[in-house]
């Protein structure tokens, strides 16, 4: 660890005016020494730990505060305390048992996770015109359930942590029933990866299509709730308006996207921008306020739920006219052998597909093990597909040697770079502002230290 303080500001460019001020330069090590130096120098201001353990830290992140009584005059985020090696396993796995470990990145919306990797691989294999309609149906369809899922949390627990615990309860109830649908269709609540190269692990259910016709009618008739409850809440918005400001150019400079970004006023959104698994063809706007505090993110995350709801509406559709189809590729190099299905015991291979491979084929058999184990080849190359997630903007750089196995695997998740708006957000305001400011950007710390 080395730290020194002096007036001379080291960074300034040329011709430019230093910092004023004391200036810090630190390199490695922990923030220790320099909150012993901020002790050392005697006046008034006080350096505050927020986390790593804070409950409203969203995860295992540390604040370093300074205050001058109760005003935040600087933030520092320390991440990196999660240590989940995700991208790093990636290399030791093949390209579809990566998918496990993709989806455990941002925990709170692990098929955007998936999608995103996906995406990318199947772009390397040059084979994105050979998904098939169904499959680009329920790709979007899930990820639209992600979005509403992770807003809800995001909503419910920022409700939380300013006292409001009937907003979370509210949330976590409509989540619950998400949940459900995702534990049908998948066989898991979360960390599904269910979305594989190729397709999709498994269609949908027989009571699939029933299931999200209720579970629609029942979000739809619930949700209006959370609005009653905050939209013209005297305390919400005394909380909340004016709070936590960022302006379009701060948004842009910091690499801000999603939720964070239309609600400064700029209606990018990826889906629209650079559509991808047919989002082309599905009707929906982009909300956008440009107010740029936490009452507006607060409102666009509410929106965009409604937006959502539109699209799996017209999903639903959609699924009843392709019903038959298959949700894996054609080729039998790449596709997936196993026919997985969802029962009463969970999920597990058809009975059909084990009689086939176990005693009526030993190629189908010899086929199923070589693929499973040692996997597909993927031409040398990278590739880079950006997503619209619940968060903002997430791409998977995915770059392949010609192997069987990820030769590199680089997530662009939202949340790491949105941390970086929390000094701008933080600073000169006050440090019960700091909850707020933070619950509204909704950092997944799964997704920074991945």
């Amino acid at each position: 660890m080395t730290s020194t303080t002096s007036d001379q500001d080291l960074f300034a460019g040329q011709g430019e005016e230093p910092a004023e001020g004391t200036v810090y330069t630190a390199m490695g090590g922990d923030w220790d020494d320099i909150v012993t130096e901020q002790h050392d120098r005697g006046d008034e201001r006080i350096v505050v730990n927020m986390g790593p353990q804070h409950p409203s830290t969203h995860g295992v992140l540390r604040l370093i505060l300074e205050l001058d009584g109760e005003t935040v005059t600087e933030l520092r985020s320390s991440i990196g305390h999660l240590h989940t090696g995700i991208e790093k396993n990636t290399e030791f796995r093949t390209w579809t048992q990566a998918v496990a470990f993709i989806t455990r990145a941002d925990y709170v919306m692990p098929l955007h996770n998936e999608l995103a990797y996906v995406l990318s691989v199947e772009k390397l294999l040059e084979i994105e015109d050979q998904i098939t309609e169904r499959t680009k149906i329920i790709r979007v369809m899930m990820a639209e359930w992600m979005r509403i899922a992770s807003h809800l949390v995001a909503l419910g627990t920022g409700g939380m942590e300013l006292g409001a615990t009937t907003i979370m309860t509210v949330g976590f109830r409509e989540r619950e029933k998400i949940m459900d649908v995702f534990e049908a269709i998948t066989g898991l609540r979360m960390n599904h990866a269910y979305i594989r190269p190729g397709g999709v692990a498994n269609d949908l259910p027989d009571h699939g299509l029933q299931l999200l016709k209720d579970t629609l009618k029942s979000i739809k008739k619930q949700m209006p709730e959370l609005s009653k409850l905050a939209n013209a809440n005297p305390i919400v918005k005394s909380r909340l308006v004016g709070v936590g400001h960022l302006d379009l150019t701060a948004c842009m400079a910091l690499g801000v996207t999603g939720p964070i970004l239309r609600a400064a006023g700029y209606d990018y959104d990826l889906r629209k921008a650079l559509p991808y698994s047919g989002y082309e063809d599905y009707e929906f706007d982009i909300p956008v306020r440009d107010e740029g505090d936490s009452y507006a993110r607060f409102r666009n995350r509410i929106d965009e739920m409604w937006e959502s709801v539109r699209i799996i509406d017209q999903c639903v559709a959609r699924l009843e006219e392709t019903q038959g189809q298959r949700v894996m590729i054609d080729d039998p190099k790449i596709a997936w052998p196993a026919q997985l299905s969802i029962g009463s015991d969970g999920q597990g291979n058809s009975n059909e597909h084990l009689k086939h491979i176990m005693g009526q084929s030993m190629e189908s058999l010899i086929h199923h093990f070589k693929l499973v184990t040692e996997g597909f080849r993927v031409p040398p190359g990278q590739a880079y597909v950006p997503t619209e997630s619940a968060k903002g903007e997430l791409g998977a750089h995915v770059v392949s040697d010609g192997g069987t196995k990820p030769f590199r695997v680089h997530l662009r998740d939202p949340s790491f770079h949105h941390l970086q708006a929390l000094p701008a957000l933080s600073e000169g305001g006050m440090i019960a502002d700091v909850v707020v400011n933070i619950a509204t950007i909704d950092p997944v710390l799964g997704g920074v230290d991945r």
